[in-house]
C-alpha cells in the first residue's frame, strides 16, 4: 500500500460532505464579482468618469489601503482595483476552511483514525483535502473568467483576473495544510492560517498606501499583493502568477514532510499543559465561556480596528470615490439616509459595523451548539451548572463582545476621520455613539440563532447564518437596488437611527431590544425541556 492509497475515495467523500456549502460559496464569490463589475459599468459609463476616479480615488491613501493600486482607467482595470484583493480574501478563506475541515478537524474528531485503520495511506487525507481545495479554486477560476468575458471584458484580462484570485486561494490552501501539521487542534490551525491571511493584507495595504517614497516593496511580500501586481486588464503580468504557485509548492512540500514524521493526533507544536489548579475566573460557566471565546473576539477586534480606521479616514476624500458618478452618489445618500454626503458615508459605515457585529454575535451564540455536538456541554452540566446558567454564559459573552466591537469600530472610524479632518476629539465619541446605536439590531439577529439553538438545534447553524446573510444583503444592497419597502423592513437595521447626522428615535431601539430578549427567553425555556445533544 502506498502513502496515497484511498485518496480518490476520501476526495469523493469530502465532495459529498461539501455538496451544499461549497457550491454556495463558489456562487457567492462569482456573483459578487460579476454583479459589482456590472454595477461599475453603469456607475462609471464613460472614460471621463473613470479618469476622474483614477485622478482622485486612485491616489487617496485610504482607498489604496483598502483596495490597492489602480492601474489603468478601463472598466476591467477599475473592476480589478475594487474587487480583486477582496475576492482573493474570500476565496482564500474558502480554501482555509476546506483544508482544515478535511484534515485537522477530522483528525481531531477521531474520524481519520477510523478511516486510517482501513486501506488508506498515510498521506491520503492530506492529499484529498488539498485536492478538494484545488478543484474548488479551479472551478472558481473558470466561472470568473467565463462570467467576466460574457460581461464584455477582454478575454486575456479576464483570465488573468481569475487566475490572480484563485492562485492566491490555492497558496493559502497549502499554507493551511502546513499549519495543520504544526498544531494539534483544528481551531489553532485555522487561526494560524487566518492570521497569515491578515498579515498578507496588512503587508499589501501598507505597501500600497506608503506611496513612491515609502516601503512600497512590502506589496511584493504578500500573496494578496501578487493578486494586484498581476495587473489584470492593464498589461497582464503573467509571470507574477508563478509566485503563488511557488509558495504553494514550498508550503506543500513542508506539509508532507511534517505529516510523515508527526504522530497521529499530534502536532509539531504541542499544547502547553494548563495550570494544576484553575484560577478564580474559571469557577463558573461565565469564566469558561470567556476563556473559550476570547481568542475569537480578539481576532474580530483587530479586524474591526484596522478596517474601520482605514474606512473612516476615507471619509475625508469620499468625493473622490464617485469619480463623477452621480448614480454612486445617490446610492450612498440612500444608504446613509440623509442629504450630507460625508455623514451619509459615515452612517453607511456604521451600518456595516452593525452587520459585522451581528455576524460575530451569531458565531458567539452558535458556540453553544458546537459545544453541545462535541459533547463538551455534558461535563459542564453534570458538574452542578444549570442549563439556563450555561446558556446565559455564552449569551453574555456575545452581548458584551458585540457592544465592545461596535464601540471599537466606531472609535476607530472616528480616529481615522478625525485625524484627517483635524477634529479628533469630537469625531471619536460621535462615531462610537453612532456605532453603539446599532447594538439592538445586531443582538436581534443573534437572538434568532439563540432561539434556533433551543427550538431547532439541528438547524440552528444553518438558520442562524442564513438569517445573518439575508440581513446583510438587505442592509448593504437593498437601498442601492431599490428593494421594496416591505422587504427592507424585514431587516432590523432598517429601523435603527442613521447616525451620525440622523434623528434618534427611542421606540425602534426599545422594540428591537425587547424582541431580542424575548427570543433569548424562548431559547432558555426550550433548551430546558429538550434532550442535550
Amino acid at each position: 500500500m502506498t502513502g496515497l492509497a484511498g485518496t480518490g475515495a476520501l476526495a469523493r467523500l469530502a465532495m459529498r460532505r461539501d455538496r451544499i456549502g461549497l457550491p454556495v460559496a463558489l456562487y457567492l464569490i462569482t456573483a459578487v464579482v460579476a454583479g459589482n463589475t456590472y454595477s461599475l459599468r453603469h456607475l462609471y459609463p464613460t472614460p471621463a468618469a473613470r479618469v476622474s476616479l483614477a485622478a482622485s480615488g486612485g491616489s487617496n491613501p485610504s482607498f489604496l489601503f483598502l483596495y490597492g493600486r489602480l492601474e489603468g482607467t478601463s472598466l476591467g482595470a477599475v473592476s480589478a482595483w475594487r474587487y480583486a484583493v477582496w475576492a482573493a480574501i474570500f476565496a482564500s478563506l474558502m480554501s482555509i476552511f476546506l483544508v482544515v475541515r478535511h484534515t485537522r478537524a477530522d483528525e481531531e474528531a477521531g474520524r481519520l483514525e477510523l478511516v486510517g485503520s482501513a486501506a488508506v495511506g498515510r498521506h491520503a487525507p492530506l492529499t484529498a483535502g488539498l485536492a478538494v481545495a484545488s478543484a474548488a479554486s479551479g472551478v472558481l477560476a473558470a466561472a470568473l473568467a467565463v462570467v467576466l468575458i460574457l460581461l464584455g471584458l477582454p478575454a486575456g484580462g479576464s483570465v488573468a483576473f481569475a487566475l490572480a484570485i484563485t492562485t492566491c486561494s490555492l497558496a493559502f490552501a497549502f499554507v493551511t495544510a502546513l499549519a495543520a501539521q504544526l498544531v494539534p487542534g483544528a481551531r489553532a490551525a485555522r487561526g494560524i492560517a487566518i492570521a497569515a491571511l491578515g498579515a498578507a493584507f496588512l503587508l499589501r495595504a501598507i505597501g500600497d498606501a506608503a506611496g513612491a517614497h515609502g516601503p512600497s516593496w512590502l506589496t511584493w511580500l504578500s500573496p494578496l499583493g501578487w493578486t494586484e501586481l498581476t495587473r489584470a486588464y492593464a498589461g497582464d503580468r503573467w509571470w507574477v502568477l508563478a509566485l503563488p504557485v511557488a509558495l504553494s509548492l514550498a508550503a506543500g512540500a513542508g506539509a508532507y514532510a511534517l505529516a510523515a514524521i508527526r504522530d497521529h493526533g499530534a502536532g509539531l507544536v504541542p499544547y502547553r499543559p494548563g495550570r494544576p489548579r484553575a484560577g478564580a475566573a474559571l469557577r463558573g460557566p461565565l469564566g469558561l465561556a470567556w476563556r473559550l471565546q476570547r481568542a475569537t473576539l480578539s481576532a474580530w477586534a483587530l479586524g474591526f480596528a484596522v478596517t474601520f480606521a482605514a474606512s473612516g479616514a476615507a471619509a475625508k476624500g469620499i468625493g473622490g470615490l464617485f469619480g463623477g458618478s452621480q448614480q454612486l452618489r445617490e446610492a450612498f445618500l440612500r444608504m446613509g439616509g440623509q442629504p450630507g454626503i460625508t455623514n451619509a458615508y459615515l452612517a453607511a459605515l456604521m451600518s456595516l459595523a452593525g452587520l459585522g457585529a451581528a455576524a460575530y454575535a451569531t458565531s458567539a451564540v452558535l458556540r453553544l451548539r458546537s459545544e453541545e455536538t462535541a459533547q463538551l456541554a455534558e461535563p459542564v452540566l453534570a458538574a452542578g451548572t444549570g442549563r439556563a446558567r450555561w446558556v446565559l454564559s455564552h449569551v453574555t459573552v456575545a452581548l458584551a463582545g458585540t457592544a465592545a466591537l461596535l464601540a471599537l469600530g466606531g472609535a476607530a472610524a472616528g480616529l481615522g476621520y478625525g485625524l484627517r479632518a483635524g477634529n479628533l476629539g469630537t469625531e471619536v465619541g460621535r462615531l462610537a455613539a453612532a456605532a453603539i446605536a446599532q447594538l439592538p439590531a445586531s443582538l436581534a439577529i443573534a437572538a434568532v440563532a439563540a432561539a434556533a439553538f433551543g427550538l431547532l438545534p439541528r438547524a440552528a447553524t444553518a438558520l442562524g447564518w442564513s438569517v445573518t446573510g439575508a440581513v446583510f444583503v438587505i442592509g448593504w444592497f437593498g437601498e442601492v437596488l431599490r428593494f421594496p419597502r416591505w422587504l427592507l423592513d424585514v431587516s432590523p437595521f432598517t429601523h435603527v437611527p442613521k447616525l451620525p447626522g440622523g434623528t434618534v428615535t427611542a421606540a425602534p431601539l426599545l422594540w428591537l431590544s425587547g424582541i431580542a430578549a424575548a427570543l433569548c427567553v424562548a431559547a432558555l425555556a426550550s433548551f430546558r425541556r429538550r434532550d442535550v445533544g
